[in-house]
C-alpha cells in the first residue's frame, strides 16, 4: 500500500511539474514572439496545475476518511465478536 501511495504521489509531482513548465515556457514565449496564443496556453497550463494539486489534495482527504472508516466498521465488528463469545 506505500508503494501505491509514494507511486501517486511521484505521478502528481510529475504532471504538475511538467504542466508548471510547459505554463511557464508558453508564457515566456509568448513575451519574446509578442503573439498571445502560446499566453493563452501558457495560463492553461497553469490553471491545470492548480486543479491537479486541488484535486490530489481532495483525493487524499477522502482516502483518510475512507481510510477511518474502515476502521471504525473493524473496531465494531470485532465488538459484535466479543458480545457474541460471552
Amino acid at each position: 500500500m506505500r508503494d501505491a501511495a509514494v507511486r501517486g504521489r511521484l505521478g502528481t509531482v510529475a504532471a504538475v511539474g511538467f504542466l508548471v513548465l510547459d505554463g511557464v515556457l508558453l508564457l515566456v514565449a509568448s513575451a519574446w514572439g509578442g503573439s498571445v496564443g502560446p499566453a493563452i496556453g501558457g495560463v492553461v497550463c497553469l490553471v491545470l496545475a492548480g486543479l491537479v494539486v486541488l484535486y490530489w489534495r481532495r483525493h487524499r482527504r477522502l482516502l483518510g476518511q475512507l481510510a477511518a472508516a474502515r476502521e471504525a466498521v473493524r473496531r465494531e465488528a470485532e465488538e459484535l465478536r466479543d458480545l457474541l463469545r460471552r
